[in-house]
């Protein structure tokens, strides 16, 4: 069962890799500076372009932006969110969780988070907003898991903190990061700049990173810290 799901996650993730590598090489922008490679004799791409030396970089539209800017600042915390969940999955997959198929479809999911938030609206052409458009299916999946962790986990009393081994606190490390990214997500979803379920999923993907967090601590039969106020 593991497979037949996990595979398509992964050949979209590879798929989409292939189509921004194709989108380098003719000289397309995507969403950063490395809108193309300098090659040496049509060979192997050089990872370094030099566009974003003076500190600016484009978005998925072609705007040249401070790397301040609110939108670089929110794919920054994306970036950092899926990182930390690629982290998070390594420790799960030694552990032996069937939910591993789950983070790598939510690290796929991201760079579309990616993609939208690269798009400001205001100086999106159509063929950007239809290359770029969110799914509210993905929001849908997350309560989906959200809902089978739940069942089968003790009903929660107390406020718990970071723990429950490895897998665990990992998981719960994505989820502060999770926070982040929401919440630098916000500005732009209300300014009308980006899709409001970009902000939905980040909201909801928190909520799955907790509920994972717990449901891996149980299924490793590892305790998880309650909070006490001390004395």
């Amino acid at each position: 069962m593991n497979s037949v799901i996990i595979r398509p996650a992964l050949l979209r993730c590879f798929m989409r890799t292939q189509r921004i590598i194709s989108e380098h090489r003719t000289h397309k922008p995507l969403c950063s500076d490395r809108s193309s490679y300098a090659t040496e004799d049509n060979k192997s791409p050089k990872i370094y372009t030099k566009t974003g030396d003076k500190g600016f970089s484009s978005t998925f539209t072609g705007e040249r932006r401070p790397k301040e800017d609110h939108i670089f600042e929110a794919l920054g915390n994306t970036d950092e969110l899926s990182s930390a969940i690629g982290l998070a999955r390594e420790f799960c997959l030694d552990k032996g969780h069937i939910f591993t198929d789950q983070l790598d479809k939510i690290q796929c999911i991201l760079q579309d988070v990616g993609s939208n938030i690269a798009t400001p609206q205001s100086s999106a052409r159509e063929s950007h907003r239809k290359r770029t458009k969110f799914s509210p299916q993905t929001i849908t999946d997350l309560e989906t898991w959200i809902d089978h962790f739940t069942e089968e986990l003790p009903p929660l009393t107390n406020f718990i903190l970071p723990s429950g081994g490895k897998s665990s606190a990992a998981l719960h490390l994505a989820r502060t990061i999770c926070r982040r990214a929401e919440r630098s997500v916000a500005p732009i979803v209300r300014s009308g700049e980006a899709d409001p379920d970009v902000a939905k999923f980040l909201n909801r993907l928190s909520d799955y990173l907790f509920t994972a967090a717990r449901y891996a601590a149980m299924k490793e039969t590892r305790e998880e810290k309650i909070y006490r106020r001390p004395e």
